[in-house]
C-alpha cells in the first residue's frame, strides 16, 4: 500500500504525444497525483518500473510494439501495480482487449482524454483523475484462494428464485466472466446485471461479455420481458428494475448514492415487484451499492450471496451486502451455490 502522505505517483504509458501531454496536465491538476513518468511505449514503461516506482499506472491498449494488453499481463506477472486502462475506441477489438486487460488484472477502463475544448473535456478529465486516485489505494499482490467447505442451502422459508439479480463494479468484469463461465448455457431462469462502468462502454462491455460466456448476453430494454438462459445488462446511466408484471423497466430517475445504474435499486425491485423470488450476487466493487437492496430482499424472503474478501479485487460492495446478511463465499464457490439453489427450487 502506497504512503498516504504524498501524491500517488503515476506512470503514464501512451503513444500520443498530444494525449501524453494532456494527461500529464490533467493528472498535475489534481493534488492527490503526481506524473512519475511519461512513455511512449510498453518496453520503455515496463523496463523503468524498478526506477519510477509507480502507484498507479495509466495504459493506452493501443500501443506499438507490446500493446497495452500484453504490457498489463507482464506487469501484473512481474511486479503488479494498479493499472487504469485508457481507451479511445469503443469498437469490437479495442473494447475486446480493454476487457482482456482487466482479466488479465487491470482495474478499471476510462475514456481517453479529449480535447481543452471539447463540452466532455471536464467530465473526462475528472474521472480520469478520480480512477486513478482511488486505483492506486488497492491492494493487487496475487493472493492464493483458500478453499472453503460446500455450504448446504438453509432450509428456510425462503422462496425460490425466479431471477438472479447480479451486481458488480470495480474487478467486475473478470469475476463475472468467471461466474457465468461456471454456469450452465441454459439457465433456468433470467440474469439482470449492474455493472458499474462508464455509460460509452457499455454496449461494448455487453458484447465483450457475450462473447465469452456461454449464456446469451445483451443490454436490457424497457419494457421488454427477461428471458432465462439471457444476461440483460443495465444501459450505461440508467436504473435497471423489474416490474410487478415481470418485464425490464429502464430509466433515468435520479442516482443513488451516486450510482445509476444502482444495484439497490435492482435488488430492491426483486424484493417488492416479485415478492422476494430472487438472488442477489453481488461481486467485487468500490462502495455499498446494492446493500440496502439485500437488506430488503432478504427481509421479503430472497436470498442473496456476496463474493468474499479472499476473492474481491475491491471488498467494498460484497462486505457491506455481507453485513446485512448475504451469505459470503469465495468466487469460485458461487456458480455451484447457485446451482444447488436452482436444483433445489426444481
Amino acid at each position: 500500500m502506497r504512503d498516504r502522505t504524498h501524491p500517488a505517483r503515476v506512470m503514464i504509458v501512451e503513444d500520443s504525444i498530444v494525449v501524453r501531454t494532456l494527461l500529464t496536465h490533467i493528472i498535475n491538476d489534481d493534488p492527490r497525483l503526481t506524473v512519475a513518468g511519461a512513455f511512449a511505449n510498453a518496453e520503455e514503461a515496463i523496463a523503468a518500473m524498478p526506477a519510477v516506482q509507480p502507484d498507479v499506472i495509466s495504459m493506452d491498449i493501443r500501443l506499438p510494439g507490446i500493446d497495452g494488453l500484453e504490457a498489463t499481463r507482464r506487469i501484473m506477472a512481474d511486479q503488479p501495480t494498479p493499472i487504469v486502462v485508457i481507451s479511445a475506441s469503443m469498437d469490437g477489438g479495442a473494447m475486446g482487449n480493454s476487457m482482456d486487460a482487466l482479466r488479465a488484472g487491470a482495474l478499471s477502463v476510462v475514456e481517453k482524454p479529449v480535447g481543452l475544448g471539447d463540452a466532455a473535456y471536464s467530465r473526462v478529465a475528472q474521472e480520469i483523475r478520480t480512477q486513478l486516485a482511488i486505483m492506486s489505494e488497492v491492494a493487487v499482490v496475487r493472493r492464493r484462494m483458500r478453499t472453503a467447505p460446500v455450504l448446504p442451502v438453509p432450509v428456510s422459508r425462503q422462496r425460490a428464485p425466479q431471477m438472479l439479480l447480479v451486481a458488480a463494479s470495480t474487478g467486475g468484469p473478470p469475476a463475472l466472466a468467471r461466474l457465468f463461465a461456471a454456469l450452465p448455457a441454459e439457465l433456468p431462469v433470467p440474469v439482470l446485471l449492474v455493472q458499474h462502468m462508464g455509460a460509452s462502454f457499455m454496449t461494448g462491455f455487453a458484447s465483450w461479455l457475450d462473447s465469452v460466456v456461454p449464456q446469451r448476453v445483451e443490454i436490457a430494454g424497457h419494457g421488454e420481458a427477461p428471458r432465462a438462459g439471457s444476461i440483460h445488462v443495465a444501459p450505461g446511466d440508467a436504473h435497471l428494475t423489474v416490474s410487478r408484471s415481470g418485464t425490464m423497466l429502464v430509466g433515468r430517475d435520479a442516482p443513488v448514492n451516486g450510482q445509476r445504474p444502482s444495484a439497490t435499486r435492482l435488488i430492491e425491485s426483486g424484493a417488492s415487484a416479485l415478492d422476494g423470488a430472487a438472488m442477489a450476487v453481488v461481486l467485487t466493487g468500490m462502495g455499498e451499492d446494492g446493500a440496502v437492496g439485500v437488506q430488503a430482499l432478504l427481509a421479503a424472503g430472497g436470498q442473496a450471496v456476496a463474493e468474499d474478501a479472499t476473492s474481491s479485487v475491491v471488498y467494498g460492495m460484497p462486505a457491506a451486502a455481507h453485513r446485512m446478511g448475504a451469505l459470503s463465499l469465495p468466487l469460485d464457490l458461487i456458480a455451484p451455490h447457485i446451482r444447488r439453489v436452482l436444483e433445489r427450487a426444481r
